[in-house]
């Protein structure tokens, strides 16, 4: 085949007066192709005026036609390669042909059935596309794959990905007001591939029969929930973008964290630093064309979104609830009671009559019992027995500082009425946290201290109250009152009337009770203390 230089010699041959059969008898080509060169700045490419017959396809066509339009109605991974259809001809016509040329005639009609695209362009504000990745992490533990989910803006390409427990509904939830307060604005429009959490149910089209839960979350942050048609990703290319980048660029080489939320911490950063990126295509950077999409985004609405999904339970005798298959504890006063559980991503409340009276960190693991031990501390002094054999008081984990006054009151009283006394110490833990009775309880049993407490149980109790009284009177001293609030100061009850109701000659020692600096609480006390 003739070369660009083959031809430049033959042209200028020809331009200083060399005649075509001179030309062909000195470059030893034919007159034809001299003319042909002569018509021709460059050597022209080959190609078939006819199309190739296969001889041994013939009627085959037909057939093989009919797999292929059989085949657009089948699932994606169930349909005919060139090679299963090679096979079937063979053993069931009897074909003779070569795998070739059925190759070729499939690839030429996939070539010609292949979809093509519209270039679109998405309003600044409008569009968010979201989508989960998934990427290999290495925590303290060991290596795992984390969930994170990616939301995208389709104008500027500024992307927020955020590690998650899950992909569940409430982890959507929470990952979507992550995105919200990341960009500090909400799109028009929030597009999702079809994940069942989101989609319960896939209509006609794009009609979809959406989770309750998610459409709270887009009726509060008022954005319309759209979604792509099935098995059509391509329809929000930019998250799809986005997921591999993440893959390829923010988690190469492989994270290694603490936990998930030093990884939180780390894709934040990356996301940030990403913003000074110029796109494929684009002038201005990511962080420059964002900000044209927050100037058209909706603003944050003024009360957050609770994140979480809603169930109806009931309290059962152990003082627990089922969720998700792991049992939460909560108070006596709870026990066979109804209760609404509300399901965070990281933490689980249990409300009972409009207030939250269980706080518990989430579980994922099945089977797994997460239970407060202050729960169950009313039921303990009914049970004292449980102290040594109910696994969460074994397993508790205070100070030893507990541990030492209970040997000294058990030293003191004796195994049985020594535990009761503890119990009632323990007891403060309902309202007092674990830290601020363990600075008590150092001054009465410090360490390496021998023989009884140094005072009796009463006054430890009484000691715990006035400390806590102190401190709400430091919190809610007027200094610390906005302006223009009044303030109000309410005489301190006198609570040595309560003498009045003892036989004469008796009293009560009201140390304990006049600490408390409540009416409510003080006659409480003061029956469990005087019999009244």
């Amino acid at each position: 085949m003739l070369q660009v230089d083959d031809y430049a010699q033959i042209r200028l041959a020809h331009r200083d007066g060399m005649g075509i059969r001179e030309i062909a008898r000195k470059f030893g080509h034919s007159r034809r192709k001299v003319r042909e060169v002569l018509a021709h700045a460059l050597p022209q490419p080959y190609t078939l005026t006819v199309p190739r017959v296969a001889p041994k396809l013939g009627e085959f066509r037909a057939l093989i036609d009919e797999i292929l339009r059989f085949d657009e109605t089948q699932p994606v991974k169930q349909r005919h390669t060139a090679a299963r259809i090679f096979r079937r001809l063979k053993e069931e016509r009897g074909y003779l042909g070569g795998y070739a040329q059925i190759q070729r005639y499939v690839a030429a009609h996939r070539q010609r059935e292949r979809e093509t695209f519209i270039p679109l362009d998405h309003a600044p504000g409008r569009r968010m596309e979201f989508d989960f990745g998934e990427i290999h992490v290495d925590f303290p533990e060991g290596r795992r794959k984390v969930s994170v989910l990616i939301g995208t803006w389709a104008f500027s390409y500024a992307a927020f990905a955020i590690a998650l427990p899950t992909q569940r509904t409430e982890a959507i939830l929470h990952g979507m007001i992550a995105v919200f307060d990341f960009f500090e604005c909400v799109p028009r429009e929030a597009w999702w591939d079809n994940p069942k959490t989101v989609a319960v149910e896939i209509l006609r089209g794009r009609d979809r029969r959406v989770s309750q839960s998610y459409r709270a979350l887009a009726s509060h942050y008022n954005f319309a929930a759209l979604f792509c048609m099935p098995a059509r990703g391509n329809e929000k290319p930019h998250v799809e973008n986005r997921v591999k980048w993440l893959e390829r660029e923010w988690a190469t080489p492989v994270p290694r964290v603490g936990n998930l939320e030093e990884l939180n911490a780390l894709l934040r950063a990356r996301c940030l630093g990403d913003r000074r990126r110029v796109a494929t295509g684009q002038a201005a950077t990511i962080g420059a064309r964002f900000e044209q999409d927050r100037g058209e985004a909706a603003a944050l609405p003024l009360r957050r979104f609770e994140p979480c999904i809603t169930r109806e339970a009931r309290a059962d005798k152990y003082q627990t609830v089922r969720f998700d298959r792991v049992t939460y504890s909560v108070p006596r006063n709870v026990a066979f009671q109804n209760v609404t559980v509300k399901a965070f991503v990281n933490h689980v409340e249990i409300v009972w009559r409009n207030s939250v009276v269980a706080y518990h960190e989430r579980s994922y693991e099945p089977g797994t019992p997460m239970l407060d031990p202050r729960h169950y501390l009313v039921t303990l002094s009914r049970k004292p027995a449980c102290l040594d054999h109910a696994p969460l008081y074994r397993d508790w984990g205070l100070p030893p500082v507990y541990s030492r006054l209970r040997a000294a009151l058990e030293d003191r009283d004796g195994r049985h009425k020594g535990s009761r006394q503890y119990i009632r110490v323990l007891q403060l833990l309902n309202g007092h946290s674990i830290e601020s009775v363990a600075v008590i309880l150092e001054e009465v049993c410090p360490a390496g201290h021998m023989g009884p407490p140094i005072v009796s149980v009463d006054t430890i109790l009484s000691r715990v109250a006035r400390q806590s009284a102190d401190v709400n009177r430091e919190t809610l001293s007027a200094t610390d009152l906005p302006a223009g609030v009044p303030v109000v100061r309410v005489p301190a009850p006198n609570l040595h009337r309560y003498n009045q109701l003892l036989p004469s000659g008796d009293t009560c020692d009201v140390e304990f009770i006049t600490a408390t600096q409540d009416q409510s609480q003080a006659a409480a006390v003061a029956h469990d203390l005087c019999g009244v």
